[in-house]
Order: C-alpha cells, then structure tokens, then sequence
C-alpha cells in the first residue's frame, strides 16, 4: 500500500509510510466507534425487554469505551495531522531539490508564478486531503468491508438493506469521478492562466501605463477572471449534484433497514433488539459515509494538483558525478541544439577555448552565441556532439562539481532584495567582508556604492530596483571575481557600462582572467581585438576562428561585423 500511496499522491517515502500508519489508526477508530451503538442496544434491550445484567455493568462498559475512544482518537489525531504536517514540508524540501537539478531550459518554458503556484496551493491542497480525506477514505473503507461482512453474517437481510444502498452510494461517485475531474482541470488550467497573467501584468505595468493600455487590460483580466468564475461555479454545481444524489442513497439505507425490519419483526423472524441494533449501525455507518463522501470529492479535486507535482518531480534532471577537474579547457566538438523541434540554434560548432587564454565568440545577432555559453556551462543540456574539460564530457559531471568551477557574468543580471554587500557575497558564501570589498573595488563599485546611504549594507530591493543597470552590472562582475573560479564566462557585460567604467574592468579582468579559461562575448569588436582567439559564427556553425588580423582577411562574416561596427560608431559621432 505504501508504494501505492506514493504514486497515488505524489508523496514522499516517509509520508506513504506515516499515511499507512494513520489509515489503520483511523480504520480501528471507525471500529471502535460502533462499540457505543451496540451498547446503546443492549441497555434498550435491559429497559425495554427486560434482559441484561446489573446497571453498573452498562456504566463501566460505558466509561471503559469513552476512554478507550480517547485514545484512539488522540492517536488518530497525532497519526493524521502531525504526520501531514511533516510530509508538507518533507514534500516542498523534496520538489525545491528537484528543482535544484532541472536544467536551465525547464524554467524557461515554465512561468515563475506556475512553479511558486505548484509549491505552495498544490503542496497545501495535498496536505490538507492526507489529514482530512486520503486516511479517512482508506480507514472507512476497510471498516464497511468488515462491518459489512459482519452484519450480513448477523441477518442478511438487514444486512443487505444497510450494505446495498451505501454501495450505490459509493457507484454514483465512482461514475461521476470523470466528469468531476475534467471540470476541476479546465478550472485549474485557468487559475494557473490567470496567476502568469497577473504575474506579466504586475512586471509590464510601466510598459502598459506608457503604452496607455491601462484600460485595454483591466478589461482583459477582468473577463479572465469571469470566464474563470463561470467554470468554476458550473463544476462547484456538478460536484453538488453528485453529492446530493449520492446522500440520497445513504439515507435510503435507513428506510431500506426500517421497512425491511418492520416486515421481519412482523412476521416474528426477528427480535425487536435486531431493528434496533440494525438501525444503530445503519445511522453509524451513514454518518461515517456522509464524512467520507465529502473526502472522496476533494480526492477527486486534487487529482490536477496531484498530476502537477508528478509531473515536476518526474522531469528528467541533470545527472553526473561528483568530479575533481585538474585542468580548463573547453572542448567543443560537432555540438547541436535547439531549443524546440522547429527552431535550429547550433549544428556542428567545434572550437577549443584553452586556459589561460580569452576567447571570444562573435556574430550576427541570434547567431546563437549566448547559446553556446549556456551550454558550455551546462545551463542547458546539448542535443548533440560533446563539450569537454579536463577530457571529461561536462554531461558526466554532477552540476556541483561543474558550477564551483565556473563564474558566469550574462548580460541580464539578477539581484536580491538584499545589502550590496551580501547580493556580491553569493559569489563565495564563505568570503569575508575584506575579501567582498576588494571584489567590489575590482568590479568598480566604490564610486556609486559610496553615494549609498548605508554604504555596502544599504539594500538595493527586488532585483536591485534601486540601482542603474550599469550598478548592477558591476555588482554581478563583482561576485565573479569573488568567486575567483578557473573557468569565466562573460557575456555582453560591458552593454549597460559607460567608456570609463568599462577600461576600469578591463584593466580589472586582466588581472582576474590570468592563467584562467576565458570565453567573452561582446559587441563592441574593439574590446575583443586582442583577444588569443576568436570564433565567428555564422547560421548556427563556425564560419572561421584565428587572430583579428586572421579573420579581417579570411572570414566574410568577421569583416562585415567590423565594418559595420565602425559605421556605427561613425554614426553616433
């Protein structure tokens, strides 16, 4: 059962394990809860026929089973909740790892908003249906099993009138599961549609306030938001007829067990103790089923979520073994990609980037250079070919072993709404604040960060909203030179930097880029001039590679981004 709890609800091992424990506690609770009905019979049996022993008996009897009810109730308690607690969190810890190891190209074909969506409501819906439905469900369901095995062995005619009705009970859900389910996806579809709407809406508002498309949107979100509210009041209704229909058949159980008593008792084949000891259980067992009636209707509503966080924790990882690299250089041979079946990015790149040279990667724009660099990284998985260091495929090599050995400054930086000073310390967790700040110094941080209020320990807000993007450039170039790895990758990171500033690295990078594996891309041709190498690509291939002074004679694609760089700059004088 534990195995199949797992699949069912996409838990943990511990969680199966915790959810089997409390479906048998609940299961004996269930039992144990019919003890007070049949003592119920036997004292109506004493007052009105007659029959039975001392009255003290009965009272025993009767505080005997509050206690024991008690405790197993408190068991139940600690078994459902406390557990659920647990796997909540076993749960999130388990799907952030997972997350941990998804390549690059997951979470950019996956909205933000639909993985915090997946984390925080569908983990909560799971958890809350584990405390108050899947271990209910499971429990009760045993339970009719054996009480109905032991009041069809008592008289199987009343037997049948209280079992029967509850199966039909049981058969109207069954049958309307599909239709329940289909209605609960359209609606979970477009909540998730909804939230990445209001998610893009949040992030554009200076665009759509520019645009003067404020009106057009409101408008756009509001009947989203309607269409939503239709299906989910027409599944709500759905749901509400089944459940109506469905109790139906648990209150015919007691006018099946009424009739079919009255008929026996009539016709002396049965005591009147039986009526009434069947009629107990009949209105025990159908306020068992009422409860769980509702249980099975939220198990049916989370099956989205539940296929949602088996369809995150199943997503292929990125594999590999913990790897101690020796020596850097890159070795890229025959490597293809894409980034879906109809767009071609790369096919057959083949260029080393050696230690303790720099070498660029130029083109034309979408040529498919910040590519490469993702997958040189390991960000994003090649299709085809191989990418080497150190003579070992990088797709053989655990992420953490490949990325301690990498700093990666892109074009597009991402900052925490923390202090300057420890957004630049996530470079290195370990780095003192001396070494942090020789960092910033070479990464050209003093002159803007000593006009901040509070210094390095003013924070900057949510990715850096208080600084200019040439700030926040110079504060990702900064963690890479903390980070001080043998392998640095540079991309366009001069784009947001005025002509000073950017000598200012330069001048800096000499020195961080000594004896290291240096690939750069940059579209300002002067800087990469006197690079060791350069590789020119050209329709997803390498057109030529060599020294500028090689390339401006033997590679067309070279001499046009150099002359056209010059009548750019022409332009701009």
């Amino acid at each position: 059962m534990k195995n199949w709890l797992k699949e069912k609800f996409a838990l943990t091992d511990q969680g199966a394990k915790d959810l089997v424990v409390a479906s048998r506690n609940t299961f004996f609770s269930y039992m144990w809860n019919m003890v007070p009905a049949m003592v119920l019979m036997f004292l109506l049996d004493w007052l009105v026929m007659g029959h039975g022993v001392n009255k003290w008996i009965y009272v025993g009897i009767s505080v005997i089973t509050v206690v024991i009810m008690y405790i197993l109730m408190n068991i139940e308690y600690k078994s459902l909740y406390t557990a659920t607690y647990k796997e909540s969190e076993n749960l999130r810890i388990d799907i952030a790892r997972t997350m941990r190891e998804l390549p690059l190209s997951y979470f950019s074909k996956h909205n933000v908003s639909d993985l915090a969506q997946t984390i925080m409501s569908d983990v909560t819906a799971i958890e809350h249906a584990m405390s108050h439905a899947v271990a209910k469900t499971i429990g009760f369901s045993f339970f009719f099993v054996v009480i109905s095995v032991m009041l069809i062995a008592g008289n199987w005619q009343l037997g049948l009138a209280v079992v029967l009705p509850l199966v039909l009970c049981v058969i109207s859900i069954f049958l309307s599961r599909n239709i329940q389910r289909k209605y609960n996806k359209k609606y979970y579809d477009v909540l998730r549609e909804s939230s990445d709407n209001f998610q893009e809406t949040i992030e554009l508002q200076q665009e759509i306030q520019s645009l003067g498309m404020a009106d057009e949107v409101n408008a756009s979100m509001k009947k989203k938001i309607e269409d939503a509210e239709k299906i989910h009041i027409k599944g709500e209704g759905l749901s509400a007829v089944f459940m109506v229909v469905a109790n139906a058949f648990l209150y015919l159980s007691l006018v099946v067990v009424i009739i079919v008593g009255v008929t026996l008792f009539s016709q002396n084949r049965i005591s009147l103790l039986y009526v009434i000891g069947y009629l107990l259980a009949a209105i025990k067992v159908k306020e068992g089923a009422e409860a769980i009636n509702m249980a099975v209707f939220e198990l049916i509503y989370i099956n989205s979520m539940v296929t949602r966080v088996k369809e995150l924790r199943n997503t292929e990882t990125q594999k590999g073994e913990d790897t101690d690299l020796k020596t850097f250089d890159i070795e890229v041979s025959h490597v293809g990609f894409s980034y879906d079946e109809d767009t071609r990015i790369l096919s057959d790149v083949s260029f080393t980037a050696k230690q303790g040279e720099v070498t660029a990667l130029v083109g034309r724009s979408g040529c498919g250079k910040t590519t490469m660099l993702r997958l040189m990284s390991r960000l994003y998985d090649y299709d085809s070919g191989s990418i080497k260091i150190d003579g070992k495929d990088i797709k053989e090599i655990s992420t953490e072993s490949l990325f301690k050995n990498v700093s990666i400054v892109f074009q597009d930086v991402v900052l925490f709404n923390a202090s300057v000073k420890e957004n630049i310390r996530m470079g290195r967790n370990d780095a003192t604040d001396e070494e942090v700040l020789e960092a910033a110094r070479l990464a050209g941080c003093e002159d803007f960060v000593s006009k901040l209020e509070m210094g390095y320990e003013t924070k900057i807000g949510e990715n850096g909203a208080a600084l200019s993007g040439g700030e926040r450039q110079r504060i990702s170039i900064a963690r890479a030179f903390l980070k001080d790895a043998p392998i640095i990758i540079l991309d366009e990171i001069a784009a947001s930097l005025d002509v000073g500033n950017e000598k200012k690295i330069q001048d800096s990078l000499k020195v961080l880029t000594r004896g290291k594996t240096v690939v750069i891309i940059s579209h300002r041709l002067k800087s990469v001039e006197k690079v060791n190498k350069i590789v020119v690509l050209e329709g997803g291939r390498v057109e030529a590679e060599g020294k500028h002074s090689d390339l401006i004679s033997k590679s067309k694609t070279y001499r046009s981004l150099v002359e056209n760089a010059k009548l750019a700059e022409e332009f701009c004088y």
